[in-house]
């Protein structure tokens, strides 16, 4: 089978790996649909991201669906030729923090196209993968496109559960990516009232207004025009910080009201965080990794059409131009989510 395999920074080829046996447990997949992350960008960019290195090849992605073809034995709920979204989160459901329902925080975390350990954990952009019935959910009546956004959507259905209360609530997202755009959408689905974002592509603004934020603004050409929020000691309610970068956190603590949230989801190495100002307004501070559960709520919310995501997929180009899909998934001002299509 061809799999998409990241050797160094820009160095992406499509190579051939083993197809391995379905086990006790376990189904067959044909991937139909793979989503390309800020994270495999990163790998093809740059070699890993803050400490995490490339030291050996690894098979990138992690956002994928695909079609049953083979089931192992004790496996039920599932069909051949069943669409299913793939959840790449393998904790070890054993460690003390499974035992505590922390999946997210699992002490062995397998999760799908990760330098974190070594030997790598090897990813899931392959033309069949072999996973575990726990990681399947069931996503008739979705495109496998739509399927294979379940793992960002699930990441900002996580941080909005970390955000608390949201009815009612004025909120601002920092970064206009994807992980920006569907904490969009999971706020509004969770009751906030008002919505502003922020980011530097005109392109990603306006997605950003098409998919529910009341208010866009560029930081690039119009800077000024997010201090109007800092007045008597603040606006917002909530802060999803979506970019990983410094001032977008400053930025956006000096429009929070006393009392008020941020939820740090961009990863983008270690960052200057302006404690004086966060004791000060009694904010809190609240980090967001990964998820669990959430991965199977938002295939739900999509199957029941209280979410929609087909606005974010911008681009789908085949396995045999990886490259040029991950040159397209880095461009923001033309992509949102480019995906691969490995049938």
């Amino acid at each position: 089978m061809k799999a998409i395999v990241i050797q160094a920074a820009k160095d992406l080829r499509i190579e051939e790996r083993p197809i391995s046996e379905p086990g006790t447990g376990e189904v067959e997949i044909a991937i139909a649909t793979g989503g390309i992350c800020g994270s495999d960008l990163h790998y093809y960019n740059h070699g890993g991201f803050g400490a995490v290195r490339l030291k050996e090849p690894m098979i990138l992605g992690h956002e994928v669906a695909g079609h049953i073809t083979r089931l192992g034995t004790d496996v039920s709920g599932l069909t051949v030729g069943q669409l299913v979204a793939v959840s790449p989160s393998r904790p070890c459901h054993a460690c003390r923090y499974c035992e505590e329902g922390k999946h997210n925080h699992c002490l062995n975390m397998r999760f799908y196209g990760s330098a974190m350990p070594f030997p790598h954990i090897q990813g899931a952009f392959r033309q069949i993968l072999v996973a575990d019935q726990r990681q399947c959910a069931p996503a008739d009546g979705l495109t496998a496109g739509e399927a294979a956004m379940a793992e960002p959507l699930a990441v900002c259905l996580h941080a909005t559960r970390r955000a608390g209360e949201l009815f009612g609530k004025r909120v601002l997202v920092t970064g206009c990516g994807p992980i920006g755009l569907l904490s969009i959408l999971a706020a509004r689905r969770a009751g906030a009232s008002e919505i502003v974002a922020t980011d530097l592509s005109d392109f990603t603004l306006k997605m950003a207004r098409e998919n529910g934020a009341d208010r866009t603004i560029n930081m690039a050409s119009e800077p000024e025009s997010l201090t109007s929020y800092e007045v008597n000691k603040g606006t917002f309610d909530v802060l999803y910080e979506c970019t990983g970068e410094a001032p977008a956190l400053a930025g956006g603590i000096a429009t929070l009201r006393p009392g008020g949230v941020i939820v740090q989801l961009g990863l983008g190495g270690d960052m200057q965080v302006p404690v004086q100002t966060i004791t000060a307004k009694e904010l809190q501070l609240r980090g967001s990794f990964r998820f669990h559960e959430e991965f199977f709520i938002g295939v739900e919310l999509m199957r029941k059409g209280l979410i929609d995501v087909k606005p974010l997929i911008t681009h789908t180009l085949g396995i045999d131009d990886a490259v040029a899909a991950f040159e397209i998934a880095g461009d923001r001002s033309q992509a949102m989510k480019a995906q691969i299509a490995f049938t």
